[in-house]
């Protein structure tokens, strides 16, 4: 046997083994995790936990001050006569209300549409034999980040459909399904465009920089700048970790790939006119919106951030994937009638059996959570925290993302968040000298990275249902696990920029520098 050959051997053994060290700690997240009982349990048993916790901390007699309104704020024992009759009156209420379930099951309608005509399927076919390989995981991570404009639509479309696209590619579904997933979530602290959650963080950020600056004025742009090279940023490590990382370690995909024969004649047409279609209800939107006292806009104010079309986005949704979903199916014969139409919309509603159990016991511990106040308990002392921390300049403001990554993994809404946050961080940071941006910035960075990893993100159940869809033993542990190299990197990479844009004095945004005038 040859020396040539035995080192070649050597070498391969070698990478085998550095890359099982590498990944032995995920694989042991994952082997942990999945041990765990099912989603739908654990939520039940964290339903129960907060509870048992809400009677402990409420005898200890723990409170907090709310730093927006000055009251006190204390727990609230769920074990009280009064907090049971809550626990039993509210059930209902808590899974109907649940802000993730009306947006999954009316975007659904629409995709259910589009899907059983086959629209997704010839649209996936097409983009298969027609994107460049090599920028499709790119691609898809710029696509979750521009979903932020659509508000949490993201979370219901973009991600199963990464997965799909990854299977069509003969590439491992949940790779996708991450891929997405990172620039959705783990991205939701950047934008190339204005989205939805800018007016909301800078109002706050406002009503707190009045304390010390009464006449100080903040836009939703202040923090562009810094944004759109962040999306650019996340796009290129997102697409690194899920091809260096995470595909790896997925390894090969055992299911059934969706498989893509050549498009059709008639398929070409039916996407031809579906297309126009879509044209055509983006111009009727656009119509409806973009003039001056156009019928949905705001009818007091004008305004388009805070209107009837910006409310019922997902509305738009439903259209935007009915419409064509119609006119394809009525080209290719796969609709009929009607009664096909409804048929469609009935299959896409049975493929969510499993997502209603999870959302219900989920929605019954994060409401229990909610009522209790022991998240905005954390949330507040873990805030308090960091101020007794005598740091100044970069490493307060690394500091400052590190808490709030913390602190997300316990509270998912960033507007509740920031609401506690604002009003004692930046009146702080700005007798410090630096402007009300740079402390929203490294508040939405830190409140970015964890969202992959933390079961308190409102959608994290449904990404748990839709990884079961190729991997019936996939859990908690197995999203955890893979989301965690995106988690990772995406700190490393955004303390980084983070870093550089202080250190150069770099604008963050429309009118607003590092530091105050």
């Amino acid at each position: 046997m040859s020396k040539s050959f035995l080192r070649k051997i050597f070498k391969r053994k070698k990478k085998i083994n550095e890359r099982s060290l590498s990944l032995r700690i995920l694989d042991g997240i994952e082997k942990v995790g999945n041990k765990l009982p099912h989603p739908a349990t654990l939520f039940a048993l964290c339903a129960l936990g907060t509870v048992i916790l809400s009677f402990i901390i409420n005898k200890l007699g723990i409170t907090a001050i709310h730093p927006g309104t000055g009251k006190e704020i204390a727990i609230v024992n769920l074990l009280s006569p009064e907090g049971f009759r809550y626990m039993f009156s509210s059930a209902t209420d808590n899974f109907v209300k649940f802000p993730p379930l009306g947006i999954v099951i009316v975007a659904m309608i629409g995709i259910g549409v589009a899907e059983g005509s086959g629209l997704i399927t010839a649209s996936i076919k097409h983009m298969v034999t027609a994107a460049p390989k090599r920028l499709v995981t790119a691609t898809i991570v710029a696509a979750g980040i521009l979903s932020h404009l659509a508000s949490s639509v993201g979370y219901v479309v973009l991600i199963p459909l990464g997965a799909l696209v990854f299977a069509g590619f003969k590439r491992h579904p949940i790779a996708g399904l991450a891929a997405a997933f990172c620039g959705v979530s783990a991205g939701f602290g950047a934008n190339f465009l204005i989205g939805s959650i800018d007016p909301i963080l800078a109002g706050l950020s406002e009503s707190a920089a009045n304390i010390i600056d009464p006449a100080m004025k903040l836009t939703p742009a202040i923090n562009i700048y810094f944004m759109v090279i962040s999306a650019i940023m996340i796009t290129i490590v997102g697409t690194w970790v899920t091809e260096k990382f995470v595909e790896p370690r997925l390894g090969e995909y055992h299911g059934e790939f969706e498989t893509f024969e050549k498009i059709q004649p008639i398929e070409k047409k039916g996407l031809k006119w579906a297309g126009i279609s879509v044209l055509l209800t983006i111009i009727l939107f656009l119509f409806l919106t973009v003039p001056e006292n156009a019928i949905l806009r705001d009818p007091e104010t004008n305004s388009l951030l805070k209107s009837p079309f910006m409310s019922g986005l997902i509305t738009a949704i439903l259209i935007v994937f009915f419409i064509p979903g119609l006119v394809y199916g009525s080209i290719v014969g796969s609709i009929k009638n009607d009664k096909d139409v409804v048929k469609y919309m009935i299959e896409s509603m049975k493929n969510l059996s499993s997502y209603l159990i999870l959302v219900f016991f989920a929605a019954q511990f994060v409401y229990y959570f909610k009522e209790s106040n022991i998240g905005v308990l954390i949330a507040i002392k873990g805030a308090e925290l960091l101020t007794t921390v005598g740091f100044t300049g970069i490493g307060l403001f690394l500091a400052f993302v590190i808490v709030s990554a913390f602190i997300n993994m316990f509270m998912g809404s960033a507007s509740a968040k920031w609401a506690i946050m604002a009003p004692i961080f930046i009146p702080m940071f700005m007798i410090l000298g630096y402007h009300p941006a740079l402390t929203q910035v490294a508040f939405r960075i830190g409140d970015s990275v964890t969202n992959v990893i933390t079961p308190m993100m409102s959608y994290f159940a449904l990404i748990v249902a839709f990884a079961q869809k190729y991997d019936k033993n996939a859990g908690i542990g197995t999203i955890i696990a893979t989301m965690l190299p995106y988690t990772f990197f995406l700190t490393i990479a955004w303390l980084i920029l983070l870093i550089i844009w202080m250190a150069f004095g770099i604008p963050l945004g429309i009118d607003a520098p590092i530091h105050l005038p």
